[in-house]
């Protein structure tokens, strides 16, 4: 009798225990799985120091949030001035949106990656309506390509260029006004109601 007292006790309180612990890993894959698109930020900050000739840095980031934004402003005026992220003062955050994003551009981009042999240098061009839609495309391709995290990616350069600037060949395709794209499957819809059916004797045919 006290083993299956027991037993109750202890299967009472695996219940909520293991419903806890599903809610987190799940809530945890959702997170990790959520997809969050790159927005472009403009961060200004100086040093705080007491003398009023201090000079205000201001860098243009690509980031997910303003907090990110805010992180890698600090790491890269470490990196380029030694100016400890303590003694920094952030002095305004922008978020800049494209100027016209229903029209397809052309986007050069000048990169430094770290790898696992050494640090390399890359230029890259994307077809996009916006460049932070470009800089995704640009993330998603070393990813891929390279097997480089975002982090180890610097931005050095990001630029809209005409077309008769563009060098690769996958980019220059598009500059065609008569390019054309084949329909390889069509599929026939009956003209009105009265000829549509929910079934049929013969397979529809979709190439043409």
């Amino acid at each position: 009798s006290h083993r299956r007292a027991n037993a109750r006790v202890l299967s009472d309180l695996a219940g909520p225990i293991i419903e806890t612990l599903f809610l987190i890993s799940h809530d945890n894959h959702l997170a990790r799985g959520t997809f969050r698109m790159v927005r472009q930020y403009v961060v200004v900050g100086r040093a705080a120091h007491k003398t009023l000739d201090t000079k205000i840095y201001k860098m243009q980031i690509f980031a997910t949030n303003p907090v990110v934004a805010k992180s890698r402003f600090l790491y890269f005026l470490n990196r380029m001035r030694k100016i400890k992220s303590a003694n920094c003062q952030i002095l305004d955050v922008k978020e800049i949106f494209e100027k016209k994003p229903l029209q397809v551009k052309n986007f050069g981009i000048l990169l430094r990656y770290r790898s696992r042999s050494g640090e390399h240098n890359m230029y890259k061009e994307f077809r996009d309506m916006t460049m932070t839609g470009a800089v995704q495309q640009m993330y998603d391709d070393m990813a891929g390509r390279h097997r480089v995290f975002k982090n180890n990616v610097q931005i050095i350069n990001v630029a809209e260029i005409p077309a008769s600037v563009c060098r690769r060949a996958n980019i220059k395709q598009f500059h065609d006004s008569k390019v054309k794209f084949p329909l390889l499957h069509r599929r026939p819809l009956a003209p009105s109601k009265t000829y549509k059916k929910l079934f049929s004797h013969k397979r529809p045919s979709t190439t043409f």
